[in-house]
Formats: C-alpha cells, structure tokens, sequence
C-alpha cells in the first residue's frame, strides 16, 4: 500500500477544509507514491520521535501538531524544526499532520475526550457545513455531552483527573449545583468558553486557558483545565482506527517519546 493511501483515509476521516485559516495540517514532507514500510503516531514532531521511526522501520510519521506551522526560508541546523524537517528528508521519512481538522471532525479529538470522560448523546457544539469536492461535510469546534447521571463538582473533577491520568488539574470554585452537561474543547480551548455558556452547561473542559478568562464565572459553570498535551493524548487512538480500517497488517506504532514540554514538580 501506498503511504498516500494512508493520508486519503485519514483525510476522508478529517477533512482538510475542516482545520482553521491559521493552521497548516496535511503533508508536510516526504514523497507520498512510496510504499509505507509502518506508521509511527505521535502528537509532536521531534528528532528523538523521528529516530524512533527510523529504528522501528517507518517511514511515515502521523502527528497531531504539524511540523511546519510557518514558512521555512532556510534548512539548517539552527532550529528544531528545521533539524527534524532536514533529518526526515535524508531518510526518505513522510511526516502527515491532523491537526485542527481532527479536533474539529465529528467523532475526532473532542469525541474521543468525551468518550473517555463518559459521556453519552454527544454532540457538536456548534455545527457547520464545509464543503469537501462535491459533498459537505459536518464540523465544529468543542462537542456538548451528558454524565449519565448528576454528579457534585468534586466527584466530576476527581473523574477528569483520572480518565485523562494528569498530575495536576486547575480549576475554578467548586460549583454549588450537580454537574451532567459538559462542553469539551481539546487544546488551547477558551474561545469555546462563551459558547459553552450560551449552551448552559454545567461544566467546561479543555487544555489551557489564558488567565483573564477564568475571572467572573464563579458558580455560572465548573471550569476544568488539564494541560494542552494532556487534553490531546489520544489522538493516536483515533489515528490507529483509521489505519487500521484500510492497513489492517500494516506495523503502526505508538511514539515511546513524551513530547510534553511542560513539567511539573
């Protein structure tokens, strides 16, 4: 199978028309009429995740974050991105990126953090039509679910923090009334935030938030912040499904790397 057969399942899955003016998913590098030898999936591109598809025989790299978010005018060993865009290169390495177009597919990243979280009728929060060659297409940014039942805020934040397993969640003051309604946006989300409160929802969960914006919802909604790689860990869950659908004997791996820049003591 050809590795452009892998990046047409993944973009019938995720449509690129779905990502934001801002961003730059898709093919980054690489020649896509080779035949894929694995797949390695992996949220970030970095030289140790790029070593890794070289020695497990890969070469094509599935991220989440593309590589190149802005033009590169020179390729040197002078940056990050330049170093992994020139070792890719010399080792014939195709690197693929779904990125805003995956959180805002139906059944994408904000999906499979609700299915995590437990939530059931999840829905878009906001939906819109695109349009896709000849077919539209459903997306939107941040999705709209259930809790089963009713659960006081410190159970729900106890919840989050061990589906998503993070060291530390922020939060806002405890909410007074029972949480059921959650809006989720994985990411840097708090653009949702506003819409969020025009659903009514009991609860907002995303990745990070800017300080300014958590000031004056106290007891409106709970607000639940859980770190922008950690709101995004299972992207590679819905990259696997895909490939798999269409290469089920194709080796496809999980990146061993934490890319998470971020520590915490």
């Amino acid at each position: 199978m050809k590795i452009k057969e892998i990046i047409a399942a993944l973009e019938r899955f995720a449509p690129l028309p779905l990502q934001e003016d801002y961003d730059n998913a898709g093919l980054q590098c690489g020649l896509t009429e080779t035949e894929v030898s694995g797949a390695l999936l992996c949220l970030d591109v970095t030289e140790e995740v790029l070593r890794e598809a070289i020695d497990l025989g890969c070469n094509l790299i599935v991220s989440h974050h593309p590589l190149l978010f802005r033009g590169v005018k020179q390729v040197t060993d002078s940056t990050l991105v330049q170093r992994c865009l020139r070792m890719a290169i010399q080792n014939d390495l195709c690197i693929y990126s779904a990125h805003t177009n995956l959180d805002n597919a139906e059944d994408g990243v904000n999906f499979k953090m609700a299915e995590k979280l437990g939530l059931i009728d999840v829905q878009l929060l906001s939906p819109r039509a695109v349009s896709v060659g000849a077919r539209q297409v459903k997306g939107g940014s941040g999705v709209i679910g259930y809790l089963p039942e009713g659960e006081d805020s410190l159970a729900f934040l106890q919840r989050v923090k061990q589906a998503f397993k993070v060291e530390a969640l922020q939060h806002n003051q405890l909410l007074a009334r029972p949480i059921q309604s959650v809006v989720i946006c994985g990411g840097a989300g708090d653009f949702v935030l506003d819409e969020a409160l025009s659903a009514d929802a009991d609860a907002f969960l995303t990745g990070e938030m800017h300080y300014h914006v958590w000031f004056g919802h106290e007891q409106e909604l709970q607000i639940a912040v859980l770190g922008h790689y950690e709101s995004e860990q299972f992207t590679r869950e819905i990259f696997r499904t895909v490939i798999e659908e269409v290469a089920p004997q194709l080796p496809v791996y999980d990146t061993e790397v934490m890319t998470n820049p971020i520590k915490i003591l």
